[in-house]
């Protein structure tokens, strides 16, 4: 299953999921100097590259530019979907955008992706703390502009934060609640300033947000721009597009930060092009034939199985696995407790029992998948075993109002003997379903209103019909009236938005210092009714958003793991998600005309950005 990036510090990196080694002991920005012009910010330790650095390590600055990047996207941000698109404005709530429009649009900082949570300065040329660190001065550069030659300023800047503040997707607007004011001080300097509630590494995500043009969307409706491209600042612009069906992104050749050593070595294809289908098989056939020249497979059956075309053999295309990155993953199913029948966690453990995890890696993921337990998933911040004299010094406070398991071993998912009907895993379900008040009555159970537990899980790729129609049939053998409804892109991404459904399933990553404001969209009471958040089982929990502030309040990274580890000790025991599986490394298929550096950085996999087209390997393949 494809990952759906939620971290804001990739909005030009593009990367897909563990935590940095290496811990560092000093507060988030104590040791950063104040009103003091700075180059780069780092949460936690110095930066690595200083002010005079000439690229970045795992860039190669000399690569040639040109050809055409033809990809389907692994990852995506905010309204995006990889089957259709009906707009291009990708920084609202509501549509279906195409992947990658943020590569139009500049930030005022970009990721460097070998440290955990550095950035260095793009439109931003510096930025000054002030000494109470609740307000960040950034230096712009003369020579931004946008693509009609416009020179992008402050007023640009300030513009948008206090827009996307207001009107902006969730996964903007969430981190900018504690703004209180962007204001140009000048043409050319920028002033963000927060309550003192932010958390202290606010700033890292927020940074990195697109900066839109005053002028243009002054004259356009936000929300209503549909397919006309917004004017942008990035590395490429919109060329051709088919609604619904394939848009290309053009190199932007006089690019006014080409020359930047954060981005020497990067933005190396002439095109990058993404054709959209509605069906995964329909895409593979694409790329067998060479009309899609890069993909990562997320479907293990077709990558122990499907890999025999003839191009592959003959040597053009590569078949190879390289490491997945060192950040947290998550990548589970939502149950909604909206809808009364699910607000007991009974009711969520017994149908989370249903699924046999062992008997769907043998059977259909060929032993490729490891089981997943955590939200926070191949880190140090997954919670193992009792709780630390630490996490218990933050639970403590809580009890009563958190489930007792959080205060034992870490909760790990029902393991089964395989056989797809484990009858003791079934009947301690069972077990939980009668407490809970839904009893036997024939084929189905019922509550004390007559009411039958039903439960459809809301898909929208034929390829999980497959892997959660096993996951049906044995809820169905205790009497859940279990189903799969399959639908379209738009209308998956639309009932997703508004929370209509039942289950949903969702895989993410994180940065590889998760900030408070990065992970409050899926977890903070606030995001729960806010249409567009991935607080998609709508958990609304005082105690969920104490051990949240826990988070934000971290000084140090100790501390950070401390409070994750906390928290998902308590999102486990509520049963809010049911961990599904997750892949150590990516699983990717290119036909052999790019060149690449390795080893690939630790924090980030945007080989659109990274990669190169290398016509001596094209022409030996035919594709030159």
């Amino acid at each position: 299953m494809p990952a759906s990036v939620l971290s804001r510090r990739d909005f030009l990196a593009l990367g897909g999921s563990a935590l940095a080694a290496g811990a560092l002991p000093h507060p988030a920005f104590a040791e950063t100097p104040v009103e003091t012009k700075l180059h780069g910010l780092s949460a936690f330790g110095d930066l690595k590259y200083p002010a005079n650095f000439d690229s970045l390590d795992y860039l190669n600055p000399t690569a040639p530019k040109g050809g055409t990047f033809n990809f389907q996207p692994p990852n995506w941000l905010y309204n995006q979907n990889t089957q259709t698109f009906n707009t291009l404005n990708s920084f609202v709530p509501r549509g279906d955008a195409p992947p990658r429009m943020e590569l139009c649009f500049d930030s005022l900082m970009i990721v460097a992706l070998d440290e955990p949570d550095a950035l260095y300065g793009l439109v931003a040329e510096t930025v000054t703390l002030s000494a109470d660190r609740n307000s960040f001065d950034f230096a712009l550069r003369p020579s931004a502009r946008f693509h009609d030659g416009t020179p992008l300023t402050a007023e640009d800047a300030a513009f948008t934060f206090n827009l996307l503040k207001a009107e902006g997707h969730p996964s903007l607007s969430l981190p900018l609640t504690h703004m209180t004011s962007a204001e140009a001080l000048d043409g050319r300097t920028l002033r963000l300033t927060f309550s003192g509630q932010q958390s202290a590494r606010t700033v890292l995500d927020v940074v990195a947000f697109p900066i839109l043009s005053k002028r243009y969307f002054s004259e356009k409706k936000f929300s209503g721009n549909g397919l006309e491209p917004p004017l942008g600042s990035g590395p490429y612009k919109v060329g051709r597009v088919v609604a619904g069906r394939t848009i290309e992104y053009e190199r932007v050749g006089d690019y006014w930060a080409k020359d930047l050593p954060i981005n020497r070595g990067m933005y190396n294809f002439d095109v990058i092009r993404i054709e959209f289908y509605r069906e995964r098989q329909a895409a593979f056939e694409a790329f067998k034939k060479g009309d899609i020249h890069y993909r990562q497979e997320f479907v293990s059956r077709v990558w122990a199985t499907g890999y025999d075309f003839p191009a592959l053999a003959d040597g053009k295309v590569v078949k190879r696995e390289f490491p997945g990155e060192k950040r947290p993953s998550m990548q589970a199913v939502a149950v909604n407790q909206r809808r009364e029948r699910f607000r007991d966690p009974r009711v969520r453990q017994a149908i989370g029992m249903c699924f046999d995890f062992e008997w769907t890696n043998r059977n259909l993921f060929y032993n490729a998948y490891e089981r997943s337990q955590s939200c926070f998933e191949r880190s140090d911040y997954k919670a193992e075993g009792l709780p630390s004299p630490e996490e218990l010094a933050l639970l403590e406070p809580l009890r009563g109002k958190i489930p007792d398991e959080a205060f034992g071993e870490a909760v790990i998912q029902a393991v089964t003997d395989g056989s797809g009907r484990d009858r003791k895993v079934l009947g301690d379900a069972s077990r939980l379903l009668d407490e809970a008040g839904w009893k036997r009555s024939g084929a189905f159970r019922v509550n004390y209103r007559n009411e039958r537990l039903s439960v459809e899980i809301l898909i929208d790729d034929e390829s999980l019909a497959r892997v959660f129609g096993p996951w049906m049939e044995i809820m169905r053998s205790i009497g859940i009236d279990a189903s799969i409804r399959l639908v379209d892109a738009a209308q998956h991404q639309a009932r997703q938005a508004s929370f209509d459904f039942d289950l949903i399933s969702m895989a993410l990553s994180f940065s590889a210092t998760p900030t408070r404001d990065e992970i409050d969209g899926l977890f903070n009471s606030r995001a729960a009714g806010l249409t567009g958040s991935r607080n998609l089982p709508g958990t609304s929990d005082p105690s969920v958003d104490a051990l949240l502030d826990a988070v934000g309040a971290a000084e140090d990274r100790q501390s950070l793991i401390v409070a994750l580890r906390s928290l998902d000790r308590v999102l486990r025991a509520r049963r809010d998600w049911i961990p599904s599986w997750f892949s150590a490394n990516h699983r990717a298929a290119f036909w052999d005309m790019f060149g690449y550096q390795e080893p690939k950085p630790d924090y980030g996999f945007p080989v659109e950005t990274m990669w190169w087209f290398d016509k001596d390997k094209a022409a030996a393949i035919g594709k030159g």
